[in-house]
């Protein structure tokens, strides 16, 4: 068979208990993650005025809004649910760049309300060959140039998973991919610029993952030759160098989607190491009032995305997400780098402002030897000099979470939510999620995301 072919009879002929122990422990710590975040983010700027839209939209009551309860086309609610799970940015990632979760979670709810329900060992497995699937197509720093990988990649890995739902053949599957690929893009100017589209594109994504799949089975068709083709994935994004053969090495045998990381911090996942670092220098001793200087070093392609001077702006938080500078001032200002650190109005203070702008953030090639998440710091006090360095952030591979990390995120993210889940909800969802493949239907899950002061509004 054709990379591609493989790649399709992967996603459509994998079962739950082909694929390994531990990617299997990930894809369900990505699928608790995305829906904690996902309550978290649905009150982010943003989501509010998204929800709207769709409402006033309308279309075939399909599947759920997540917390709102509403009832939405499948591609709609892919799309709302999307744009919150991503609202935080405490979501999964991979390097250099790649959210997949926030995508696949969505997108995989969405397809099985509309199929009509779907067990949780089916879901699993239909999340796990997706963000397989994009994280087998990933990229490297070089070849992104600037494109944001969630943006090209998990629009395809989406639709692996909701094809992988909807039951398509795999000509449908096929078919389905060709047209995800043509959805595929994005920038990271949308995150060095603060601008709200860095979760739209996560939205995006989910949504057309459902999108591509309903028109796969009606019949409509994308290019055959998506992945390989003279101007194909390789070509466009691969740009000339990468062998589609590479894509399907040791399929099935080896799971690239280990490569996935969890954040213990709420930023971008090239701030995780300077929030680490800058949190350690506390514990030490050094306070924010007897700094003058703090130097941060980071490799190039990190300092691009994440070093630019910081400024609220307009969407305060997603600059403070996506700023070294002010995730540095944060973690000695508070001790810590929490959901409320990020709040508007926590990212405006003059405190954190005068300190972020004694935080001086340069480049250095030589850390690339050291790791995609690679970082020095040094802080300046009088005549002391303190230096601190960090190879590999928390959460990437080699330096993974603890279960009580992963527990206090989610705690986290349950304490942030504008429309709080009772307790009891609370309880019945983790009990689920504890037992997810063993469930009868995953959809039941959906009614404990749901918040009874969004219901009740709604239903007055």
């Amino acid at each position: 068979m054709s990379p591609t072919e493989q790649l399709i009879d992967f996603v459509r002929s994998t079962r739950l208990d082909e694929i390994d122990l531990e990617a299997r422990r990930i894809v369900r710590t990505m699928i608790t993650t995305v829906l904690g975040t996902t309550v978290a983010g649905a009150g982010e700027d943003g989501c509010r005025e998204l929800r709207g839209l769709l409402l006033e939209n309308g279309g075939a009551p399909q599947a759920t809004s997540l917390v709102h309860g509403d009832r939405l086309p499948a591609a709609s609610a892919a799309l709302l649910n999307g744009v919150m799970a991503r609202a935080l940015d405490y979501c999964d990632a991979m390097e250099p760049g790649l959210h997949l979760g926030s995508s696949l979670v969505p997108a995989a709810l969405a397809a099985a309300e509309c199929r009509g329900g779907v067990s949780g060992e089916e879901f699993v497995t239909a999340v796990a060959v997706g963000a397989e699937l994009g994280s087998r197509l990933n990229l490297t720093e070089a070849l992104y140039d600037g494109l944001d990988p969630t943006g090209v990649v998990a629009p395809l890995a989406a639709t692996a998973t909701a094809g992988r739902i909807l039951g398509l053949s795999a000509d449908q599957l096929r078919a389905a991919l060709g047209l995800a690929f043509n959805r595929a893009g994005g920038s990271f100017q949308s995150n060095v610029d603060g601008s709200l589209a860095v979760r739209l594109i996560q939205g995006w994504a989910a949504e057309a993952g459902v999108t591509c799949a309903l028109w796969a089975l009606r019949g409509l068709t994308g290019p055959h030759n998506f992945l390989d083709g003279v101007y194909g994935y390789t070509h466009l994004y691969g740009r000339g160098q990468v062998d589609a053969t590479t894509f399907v090495e040791e399929l099935g045998d080896h799971y690239a989607l280990t490569g996935t990381m969890f954040k213990k911090y709420p930023s971008c996942g090239l701030t995780q190491g300077v929030t680490e670092l800058a949190l350690q220098a506390r514990r030490s001793g050094i306070l924010a009032d007897r700094i003058d200087r703090v130097e941060v070093v980071l490799p190039p392609y990190a300092y691009r995305l994440v070093g630019h001077p910081f400024a609220p702006g307009t969407n305060p938080r997603v600059n403070g997400q996506f700023s070294a500078r002010f995730c540095v001032a944060n973690a000695f200002l508070n001790g810590s780098s929490r959901l409320e650190h990020f709040a508007p109005a926590a990212v405006t203070g003059k405190a954190v402002g005068d300190l972020a702008a004694r935080v001086h953030v340069t480049a250095d090639s030589a850390l690339d030897e050291r790791g995609h998440s690679a970082v020095d710091l040094i802080v300046v006090s009088g005549d002391s000099e303190q230096h601190f360095r960090l190879d590999i952030a928390p959460g990437f591979p080699g330096n993974a979470l603890s279960q009580e990390d992963h527990d206090r995120r989610l705690q986290d993210c349950l304490a942030a939510a504008a429309s709080p889940l009772p307790d009891s909800r609370i309880d019945k969802l983790m009990e689920s999620l504890r037992t997810l493949e063993e469930l009868d239907d995953v959809t039941d899950l959906v009614a404990d995301l749901i918040s009874p002061e969004v219901d009740a509004d709604r239903t007055a």
